[in-house]
């Protein structure tokens, strides 16, 4: 009885921070609309970007098809699914009403669906591409969406999957942080706040443990971030903990379904 307890607190406490987490991105992104405007074009040209890179990538690997059934697993304000050129293309977030008023310039693109990573509203293999790029730290449960989307991605479908990875530091810190807010204490570190968890390189390969796919290209990025950190001037106290524990390096891979 005690453990039931236990992990229902655990599991109510965990929805709360997912929740807050959008809420904070929602507040995010409205600031960032107000300051784009005008400037749609520019921003634009950035996602292409993006995209096509993502495209190029999976194209090393197999033929994309003009008639590819495409899913990006939170799609968010400016995902890459806006310009990746696909004609039976579905970005997938919680926000999604949101970001459809907030920048029609790109939104329209593609057809949205406001639902969580978690629960994917479609039948078993209805896609060809899955994309989840960056998102799944800031999900109620990251390892039961790539669950997911192993289940909606059709044998021999391609998924194309990020997330930033950080030292084991942040990770610890991170569970601080979840255990103060746990025990009702309202102060809040911003990144922290951000994020349902801070993944480790291992905690992020580990989401990908027991399922169906066969990973074809694997890319982490952690020379590369702290190179950027030691080239930029520190601002604050936490600039300088990422000159010794690096932080925010992309986690980048291409993987296969396995034929059933």
């Amino acid at each position: 009885m005690l453990q039931h307890t236990w992990k229902d607190w655990q599991a109510r406490t965990l929805r709360r921070r997912a929740g807050r987490a959008l809420s904070r991105q929602l507040e995010y992104q409205n600031v960032k609309a107000r300051k784009v405007r005008g400037r749609e074009a520019d921003v634009i040209a950035s996602m292409s970007r993006a995209s096509q890179r993502v495209r190029s990538l999976l194209a090393e690997v197999s033929s994309v098809k003009s008639d590819a059934r495409v899913l990006e697993v939170g799609s968010g304000a400016h995902g890459l699914i806006f310009s990746f050129g696909a004609r039976n293309g579905i970005g997938l977030d919680p926000l999604a009403v949101h970001y459809a008023s907030l920048f029609p310039g790109w939104q329209r693109r593609a057809a949205t669906v406001a639902a969580v990573g978690e629960s994917l509203p479609f039948a078993d293999g209805s896609f060809d591409i899955v994309l989840s790029d960056n998102v799944v730290d800031h999900a109620e449960r990251p390892a039961t969406i790539l669950a997911e989307i192993a289940r909606v991605l059709a044998p021999a479908g391609l998924v194309y999957f990020t997330v930033n990875v950080h030292h084991p530091f942040y990770a610890i810190a991170s569970t601080l942080h979840n255990w103060w807010n746990m025990l009702g204490i309202p102060y809040e570190i911003a990144p922290f706040a951000d994020h349902t968890v801070h993944l480790t390189l291992d905690g992020a390969r580990g989401l990908f443990n027991g399922l169906p796919f066969d990973i074809l290209q694997e890319r982490v990025y952690i020379k590369e971030a702290m190179e950027m950190i030691r080239r930029s001037p520190p601002r604050h106290a936490g600039d300088r903990i990422k000159r010794i524990f690096f932080k925010n390096a992309l986690f980048e891979v291409v993987a296969v379904r396995r034929l059933d």
